[in-house]
Parts: structure tokens; sequence; C-alpha cells
């Protein structure tokens, strides 16, 4: 048997926007041909995007993207491509592959199995194939087969997993194509970002290539596509066991190629060239986040980013998220190409990179304090600080005269005279509600979208103000809890070089909406934030009941039962309570395992019983 260049490629794709798929999926099979590939895998629904979501059951969206491949296969000459679609067929959608070998159309193999968990809900859209089921259908005027195929080209038995195919155990249809005598297996994937996952995902391609004595290939889609999947553009090229061949995920350009020269005859003569990549998770974090506002700031035609910095640890998290996406972005793209993908119109005198960095932030990352008699010097200082720091163009306004008049009003109109004794709820929201119109108008002077920082934890239990803190158009660390952010801040202060942190990083978190004689803090408001986490991982990521959940935790001696119970019962009022709030929040991104959004992972109802009965049989014991 010969040598055999494979390769990956990962495309960053938008839902309907067909001039920008085509380019990319052709730019990236030139790049292929150039070097000399054999074979390329390109990801999964590549042709329209994943993200359609339920234009995917209109009769005109398969029916277009249909017409596309034989504008794809004619620049396939010499080279074996595989590029996702939906395909129609006898009344039915299918996920499938167009195969290409030559410029000829060899076929369209079909999806098996569909994700329908988490972030994922293929099965309102998609049909599963049969496993070895082959029929005809008629593209464009011509018959294809359609369905289970194996292509054989030249040395190579080429067959595929799609996608969520490789997650099935023993009914993945790795486990028949061994039995067929495949040796080559490629895997078209839009499978999303999850911090951890993609150690996961390398185990399992290395693992796949062992098990079924093949070279496997993995192609992942790249990039913030739709709004709220990250797709990491991973890939992966083992065999027999051994990984050959990586990219480095998560980056800001259009298509992401890696290639290997495989022996299939003498796999000890294929050469292992690994790219560097990581896997620890504060890294994967500022990674996909920066990927992630970098594709929203320009898919969405906006000209920045609006930041109500407070001086705490979410907002300035968000103003870390932002200088970040900047800085390696330029480093990556060279700072020419940054600014033209972003559409920014910048005169550049600095010359260091440095200087180039801030010139950028300043254009379009602007942050305002908004100020009240509860707020501290420390939390201005440390928002002032911050700001000057990344370069941020930066405002400082307070908002006591707006309160005031809300609450004169209102006790007017009522004949109350409001107190914190008796009213506390109402003071607070006030505040936090009298900041939002101020701070939507200087995102609309600007055409710009505006953070809201709330974070997991404070999802679970209610605790933001709804048309508050909570307004905004992207909610970029709705999807990762308290706790991470604490320390993630901790590390970024030293890894990434923020100092000004250190004055972010020695306060205690507060919404700072009571008067500052109460010393209030987020954790005496509710809970300790490493707490909540444990009971929202077995509540929520793991559907147990309040017992459950109790029995678990008692086992760990994190708190006394007593407290630990007051506990449990608190999320548990909270969480139902609040479900409202969180079918409002801004478009979020998936960053961990699971999150509490409810249009991509969890879902609740707004009315409940309030786990009433399964509380009292709880704190009954």
């Amino acid at each position: 048997m010969a040598k055999y260049k494979i390769a990956g490629g990962s495309l960053n794709q938008i839902p309907l926007d067909w001039k920008n798929n085509l380019k990319n999926i052709k730019d990236c099979i030139a790049q292929a041909r150039g070097g000399n590939v054999d074979v390329i895998c390109l990801p999964e629904l590549a042709v329209t995007g994943y993200g359609c979501e339920d234009l995917f059951l209109s009769q005109w969206l398969p029916e277009k993207a249909a017409t596309f491949v034989e504008e794809i296969a004619a620049v396939c000459e010499g080279i074996f491509v595989s590029v996702g679609l939906p395909i129609r067929f006898e009344g039915k959608l299918y996920n499938c592959s167009c195969v290409i070998q030559n410029q000829q159309i060899l076929g369209f193999t079909a999806k098996q199995h569909l994700a329908n968990d988490g972030v994922h809900y293929e099965t309102r859209w998609f049909t599963p194939w049969q496993p070895s089921r082959i029929e005809n259908i008629m593209i464009n005027g011509i018959n294809y087969p359609i369905g289970d195929i194996i292509y054989d080209v030249k040395d190579m038995k080429i067959g595929f997993e799609i996608c969520e195919d490789a997650w099935r155990g023993e009914e993945r249809p790795a486990c028949r194509l061994m039995e067929r005598g495949v040796n080559l297996i490629l895997n078209p994937s839009a499978s999303h970002f999850a911090m951890g996952k993609s150690k996961t995902r390398e185990d399992l391609v290395v693992t796949s290539s062992k098990s079924f004595n093949c070279t496997y290939a993995y192609a992942n889609l790249l990039g913030n596509e739709a709004g709220r999947m990250i797709f990491d553009g991973e890939i992966l090229i083992a065999q027999n066991g051994k990984l050959i061949q990586r990219n480095t995920k998560l980056s800001f350009k259009n298509i992401n190629l890696v290639t290997a020269e495989i022996d299939f005859g003498n796999p000890d003569n294929t050469t292992v060239d690994l790219n560097d990549d990581f896997h620890d998770k504060n890294t994967e974090f500022i990674k996909a986040e920066a990927l992630a506002l970098f594709d929203y700031m320009r898919k969405s035609s906006s000209n920045g980013f609006i930041l109500s910095l407070s001086g705490g640890a979410d907002s300035s998290t968000c103003a870390i998220l932002v200088s970040e996406m900047i800085r390696r972005g330029i480093a990556e793209l060279g700072f020419n190409l940054f600014i033209k993908k972003l559409n920014l119109n910048l005169q550049v005198t600095e010359s260091s990179i440095k200087d180039k960095e801030k010139l950028v932030v300043n254009k379009i990352l602007t942050c305002a304090y908004q100020g009240t008699e509860n707020s501290s010097k420390e939390t201005l200082v440390a928002a002032q600080i911050l700001a000057e720091e990344v370069g941020a163009t930066f405002y400082e306004w307070k908002i006591d005269e707006e309160v005031r008049s809300y609450t004169q009003k209102i006790e007017k109109a009522t004949g109350l005279t409001l107190n914190w004794e008796e009213h506390d709820i109402t003071l607070q929201n006030i505040q936090a509600r009298a900041r939002s119109p101020i701070i939507w108008m200087l995102a609309n002077l600007k055409n710009c979208l505006l953070i809201t920082t709330s974070n997991r934890s404070e999802g679970d239990v209610g605790y933001a103000t709804m048309d508050g803190d909570t307004s905004g158009s992207i909610a970029p660390i709705s999807a990762v809890d308290k706790h991470f952010i604490i320390n993630w801040l901790q590390w970024a202060e030293k890894e990434l070089g923020y100092k000004s942190l250190s004055n972010v990083n020695n306060l205690s978190p507060s919404a700072e909406l009571r008067p500052q004689a109460q010393h209030q803090t987020d954790e005496d408001d509710l809970m300790p934030y490493h707490i909540i986490i444990e009971i929202e991982k077995l509540a929520i990521r793991d559907h147990q009941s309040p017992q459950e959940v109790f029995d678990d935790l008692s086992k760990r001696d994190l708190e006394s039962d007593a407290l630990l119970k007051a506990h449990i019962t608190k999320f548990y009022r909270l969480w139902a309570r609040n479900q409202w709030k969180r079918e409002r929040i801004a478009p979020a991104f998936h960053l961990d395992d699971f999150n509490v959004d409810p249009r991509t992972w969890c879902r609740f109802p707004i009315l409940s019983g309030s786990f009433a009965e399964e509380l009292e049989l709880l704190n009954r014991g």
C-alpha cells in the first residue's frame, strides 16, 4: 500500500450565508489540493450551517443546498472530498455528507444517530438513517446512491461516522465498518464546545482508531456560528491507537486545515507531527470566549461592546474577555486583517502591538461606572484602573437623581414612605433598573452590543434584577458559575498579566445596593458560592430530588447537616420561583458541560409546585 495524505478542514460557517459558506468550502479544498492532499473531511452541514433551526423543516432550504453540490464538485479535481448538507429523501430530511472523488459525486452518506440531548434537538428536524440501507436519489437530474455507503478509493476503503454516530458505543457504525474492511473512517462533525470536552473527544478518536484497526479523521465546525453554541474547529487524525495530527483549536481564521501522511500498509512508518494544543479549563474558557465575542460582533454587524463596569468580578471578567478577544485576534490574524474582519475604520500611527491593541479596545469597548450613594470608592477605583489598563473608553456618572425621582413618584402615588426594613427588595431593584435606560442609550448611540454580566450561579437562584443588571444584547458568562469566575480572575491576574485585577480580587463580591453600613455581600444574601455549585450539579445537571442532593452532599462534610438542608431548601425554592428570569436572559454562550438557559439546555416550567412536598420531606427528617 502507498502513503496517502489525509486532511481535516474546519470551517467558520454562518447559517444561510451561502456566499460565505461556499467560499470557505472552496478555499479549504483549494488549499488541500495545493498541498497534494488525497482525502479531505469537511464538517457536518457545512453548506447550510448547523444552526438553521426550524428552517430545516422547510422544503426550499435542503433543495437550495443541493444545488451547490455540482459547483463544489467542480473544484475537486484530483482529490476525495466529503462535505455536509441536509438532503430530503422520500419526504424525510437526512443529515448527509456529499462524497466527491476527482470532480465526480459518488454518493451521499446519511447520519444514523441523532443528537437529542443538552444543546441538541436534531430529531426535531432530521430522521436517522437505517444501518446497511442504500437507496437511490435524484439530485439535479442525476441518480446517486444515498445511505450507508463504503467508498473504494485506491488502497483505501472509506466509511463514515457523522458526529453523534461515534458516541453510540456498540451501536456505532464503526463496528460494522470494521467488519466490512474499512481502513479509513471520516467523521464530519458539528460538536459544540464545552470546557474539558476536547480531551474526551481526543480520547474517542484515538481509541476508535485502535479498536477498529483504522485511520480515523475527525473535522469539526469552527466559531460562534449562530449565536449560542461555539464550535472549536478541532481536527484530529489518529491511526491504530496513535494520535498522528491535530490542529490548535478555536482559531480566528475562516478555515483551518491540517494534514497527515498515512502509511496504510505499515503504520509504524507514519510520522507523528502534532501541533501544540491545550486542555486546561482556564485557557479553554478565554479562547472560546474570545472567538465567540469576535464572531458575534462581526456577524451581527455591530460596532463594539458597551459594559456597565461595576468594579466587581463579573463585569471585570467581561472587560478582560473583550480585551483578550482583541489581543488574541491580532496575534493570530495580524492587525490589518483583524480590523478588516471587524469592519473597523482605524487610522494607525502607533508602532507597537500593545499600542495597536489598546487602540482597538478604545474603539470597540466602552465602559461606564454607574454609582449610587451605596457604591464604594473601592469598586470605582477598581473599575477605573481596569478600564485604563485594557484601554477602554471609560465614563462615570451617578444615578441617585433617577433613583430619587422614581422613589418619590411611587411614594406620592401610594402614600407610602419606603424604608429598608420593609421595602428592601424594592429599594435594591430600583437602583439596578435605573442604570438600564442610560446604558442602553449609550449602546444605541454607538450601535454596540450591551453586555449582560450575570453568571450561572445568579441564574440558578434569580439573584439578578430583571431589566436591570440583566439588561443586554449578549450574556457571555451566564453559562459559568461564580466560583469559577472568582478563581479565573485570580488566574488571569497572574497568567495573563492584568495587574489591575488585584483590586477586584481583593473585594468580596457584592451588589452594593444596600447602604454601605449594612456591609452587603453576595454570599450573605445567598449562601457560599462553592455550596451553590455543588447543589446545582446534582439538582440541575443530574436532575436529583432535594433528598437525593442532601444524601449525596451530607457525606462530603461541606457544612453541618442543618445548614446544608437550609441551603438546599433555599436553592430549590429560588430556582423554581425564578424560571421566568432565566427565560428572559440575553443570548448566552454554551461553555460548560451544562447551563441553565432554557433555550439551549435546561427546560423547566415557569409555573410549578416549587418542590413543596419534596422540601417538606427533606426538612421533616
